[in-house]
Formats: structure tokens, C-alpha cells, sequence
């Protein structure tokens, strides 16, 4: 469990600077560019993410359950991740739904983590989406906060290009739930 929260830590901690430590981030900006600051965001950033993938592999080695999730759940979770891959590819969008919601990309993380929290009992489950779950409630608040604070005012675009989006990201979705998910993770979410 131990690589698994440091690979949390890092992975998501990288990713909430705009919410613990701008005055930081700014800093390192001001005094050393931008490039120096990419370079330590994505280093911490790749780390991490070696570390999460590594640490839940180690869980998957011992299991603990904690719940064991009724069938339908999987079910509910196939159709949630379908919503949260369709809201994941709205990021950089500037039409209605990006309009309305601000954020698409973290409230797509959102959705997945719960899907996934619904369909998996397992502690080591428990910890990797429930950490990313919580990580984007927080960030969600923050950057919307921050954006009422900055008077940020997004005009909604038009629908098609959205849609077209939001239809590579459902296409994008359907490829993972055929194939990549038992491919990369060994399990498939349809048995």
C-alpha cells in the first residue's frame, strides 16, 4: 500500500498546486521559467503515475476486500465511465457544456472514480479511486471557486464541435470497454 500512496501523493499532489501552493508555483515561475516549472510538475507527475500503477499492481497481489459489489453496479459503472469519457473529451471544448460546466475533464475524473468506487470492494480499489475521487471534488470547488474569484466568464460556443467530441470520446470509450481494459488491466468490465 505503501508505493501506492506515495504514488498518490506525488501523482495528485502535483496536480492540486493551484490549489496548496500557487504562491509557489508562481515563485518557482518568476525566478526560474516555466520550463523549469513543467519540468518538476511533469517529473512528479510520470513518478507518481509509475508509482500508483506499480503500487495497485502490488495490492492486486494480496487482496483485501472490504465489500463485495452486486452485479449491477458493474453495469452502472459501464454507463457512468461512458458519460465521464464523453465529459474528458470536452476539455479544451468552448461550446454549451464546457460553457455550463467549467471543468469537463475533472468532472469526467469525478465520474470514473465513482463508477469505479461503485464496482470494486477491494481496499487497494478502495484507496486508488476514492483518492481520485476526493482529489476531484476538491479540485472541481477550487477551480470553479477560482474562476468566480478571477471573473473568468466562459461564452458558449456552438454544439457541433462538442459533439463531435464528445462522440470520439464515447468512440474512445467503447474501444477501452472491448478491449484496452482487459488488455491493460486484466480484467474485462464485461464479465
Amino acid at each position: 500500500m505503501f508505493v501506492l500512496i506515495l504514488g498518490l501523493i506525488l501523482f495528485l499532489g502535483a496536480h492540486s498546486v493551484r490549489l496548496w501552493g500557487e504562491e509557489l508555483r508562481d515563485r518557482i515561475i518568476a525566478e526560474r521559467g516555466d520550463g523549469v516549472w513543467k519540468g518538476i510538475y511533469s517529473l512528479a507527475s510520470i513518478v507518481g503515475l509509475v508509482l500508483i500503477v506499480w503500487g495497485y499492481g502490488l495490492t492486486r497481489l494480496n487482496p483485501i476486500d472490504v465489500w463485495y459489489p452486486p452485479i449491477w453496479t458493474r453495469h452502472l459503472a459501464i454507463l457512468l465511465n461512458a458519460f465521464a469519457f464523453a465529459l474528458v473529451a470536452l476539455n479544451g471544448s468552448s461550446g454549451p457544456i464546457r460553457a455550463a460546466v467549467g471543468h469537463p475533464m475533472v468532472l469526467g475524473v469525478k465520474v470514473w472514480a465513482f463508477a469505479h468506487l461503485l464496482a470494486n470492494g477491494r481496499l487497494g480499489d478502495i484507496l486508488l479511486f476514492g483518492a481520485f475521487m476526493v482529489w476531484a471534488i476538491v479540485d472541481y470547488a477550487g477551480s470553479r471557486r477560482r474562476d468566480k474569484r478571477e471573473g473568468v466568464v466562459r461564452m458558449a460556443g456552438p454544439w457541433k464541435p462538442e459533439l463531435i467530441r464528445m462522440g470520439i470520446g464515447l468512440a474512445l470509450w467503447l474501444v477501452f470497454l472491448l478491449f484496452l481494459h482487459q488488455w491493460l488491466f486484466g480484467v474485462s468490465p464485461l464479465g
